[in-house]
């Protein structure tokens, strides 16, 4: 048998078994060969070339060794037979395929492997014939599992562009999830749709101005590409309604490795337009166009990842029912672009949350709440908290996210998705660690405020979260606090007289 660098490596096997031995000895970065099911899934499709890389040998001198372990064993009388093969190495059709366990622990090591910068081409070789009919669930199975055993989401971030080039070729196979408009799923997809010709439209535009652009001719399109990047970064609705809407339910389901994954690369994204679109208005020719080609590079693959892993995944995890909550939901968050059809689901009511439990009453009176000082309707206690010029939300002793304000003019999004959330699963990773410092020591007793503020578009936003105890001093929860200040700082002197006009 002739052998080249595009001879299969099962093909080699079947005709000198003998070689696996001889490989193993070569090179410890052959071990895994000494795993039949790595065989199976690798040997009838990489090729010479691919072993002799994955052991750091270049390929002629690979092939000139292994001539000479044949000329070796075939000069010492040793048979070359097919015979004596292991039946891994002869047929791989025959075997059983692996069960749902072994698939996940090959998947976990697919991914370990990138983390150790193995070849792609080998990867993707072991990937095919293993996986080729991988639903999306066991992608998140995968993810969650690593998380589960101990790999931080941050790092299973970092391998997320290089998951789904390693399963593209499998995920194309699978069929993007189709809805009924009204459908949370077809109106998500439809905002993909309008974000890809809003890139589109961007690529015309700095396709015109060169790399680095030139000075005229960035000047004379500025003002197009600025009113497209400003309704780009709209997609923000987009990526709320996920974090809020539809990963809280899919945590219900524990699955949560991927949620998380995707809402730090939902703040990447976030940065990469907030760099872009500063680089536009200060006119900083030498890094303006990659930043846009950053940003809308990583738009495009959230938009794969989405509707080849995320939605797939979601319509097979989540009922009707759970549907309707994400509906209900996305109308309170808002939307990027479009407004969702009408053809799926009942009608959004003009309230989704519960009704509040007034409880007993003084002198018979079951219409009012008592308070600490006096007693109001459960109407009123919820219009006043949504007419305070703060948004409220309170957690509770068990770090559950029990209310928030649903005022006009919220700072920060909020939806009826995140009541019975853990309030860590509420943040990005990012910044998880924080909010559970501040929970630790309100609890502890060693702490009673704590306060941040930030530039948000030009406004000046003040945060404190304050411990909520009982007269007895017992823990009972966080109110985190949010205001816009900026007008506020502005105020000076006195102002005694009405000036209504």
């Amino acid at each position: 048998m002739e052998l080249t660098g595009k001879t299969k490596f099962m093909d080699m096997l079947k005709e000198y078994p003998f070689l696996l031995d001889y490989l193993l000895e070569m090179s410890d970065k052959y071990d895994k060969l000494n795993n039949s099911l790595t065989r199976r899934t690798m040997g009838r499709f990489a090729t010479l070339d691919t072993v002799a890389g994955m052991g750091d040998f270049e390929t002629p001198d690979f092939l000139s060794r292994i001539e000479k372990e044949i000329e070796r064993n075939a000069s010492s009388g040793t048979s070359t037979s097919t015979a004596t093969v292991q039946p891994d190495i002869m047929d791989s059709s025959d075997a059983q395929p692996p069960s749902r366990e072994e698939r996940n622990e090959i998947l976990k090591g697919i991914i370990n492997d990138i983390h150790k910068d193995v070849d792609m081409d080998i990867l993707k070789a072991r990937f095919a014939d293993l996986i080729k009919d991988v639903s999306p669930i066991e992608i998140a199975a995968m993810e969650q599992a690593l998380i589960d055993e101990g790999m931080p989401e941050m790092e299973v971030k970092k391998l997320c562009d290089v998951h789904v080039e390693v399963f593209k070729q499998s995920l194309d196979a699978q069929p993007v999830p189709e809805s009924q408009p009204g459908h949370p799923i077809h109106t998500f997809m439809m905002e993909n749709r309008e974000s890809e010709r809003m890139i589109k439209n961007i690529e015309e535009i700095i396709g015109h101005m060169g790399n680095p652009p030139d000075p005229d001719k960035f000047n004379e399109g500025k003002p197009r590409l600025v009113e497209q990047m400003d309704a780009l970064s709209k997609i923000d609705y987009h990526y709320l309604r996920k974090e809020n809407q539809l990963f809280p339910l899919l945590e219900s389901r524990d699955v949560s490795g991927p949620t998380q994954v995707m809402w730090a690369i939902h703040d990447d994204i976030r940065l990469a337009l907030k760099k872009a679109k500063t680089q536009i208005s200060e006119n900083d020719l030498s890094n303006v166009i990659n930043s846009i080609n950053e940003v809308t590079r990583m738009i495009n693959d959230m938009v794969y990842k989405e509707e080849q892993i995320l939605y797939p995944m979601a319509l097979e995890v989540l009922n009707s029912t759970e549907w309707l909550r994400v509906k209900h939901g996305g109308h309170e968050i808002g939307y990027s672009w479009i407004q969702p059809g009408e053809g799926w689901g009942p009608a959004v009511p003009a309230k989704v949350s519960e009704p509040v439990s007034t409880g007993p009453a003084p002198d018979g009176d079951i219409t009012t709440i008592p308070l600490s000082t006096g007693r109001m309707t459960p109407e009123q206690i919820d219009l006043v908290l949504t007419h305070l010029p703060v948004d409220i939300t309170y957690v509770d002793e068990n770090g559950t996210v029990a209310y928030y304000s649903a005022g006009k003019h919220r700072i920060f999004p909020r939806s009826a998705a995140i009541i019975g959330r853990q309030v860590s699963k509420c943040h990005p990773p990012k910044s998880v660690h924080i909010v559970e410092k501040i929970v630790e020591e309100f609890r502890a007793g060693r702490k009673d405020v704590s306060e941040f503020w930030l530039n948000m578009e030009g406004r000046v936003i003040y945060i404190r979260y304050f411990a909520v105890r009982d007269p007895d001093g017992t823990y009972k929860g966080v109110v985190e606090v949010s205001q816009d200040i900026t007008d506020i700082q502005m105020i000076s002197g006195e102002k005694r007289l009405l000036d209504w006009k």
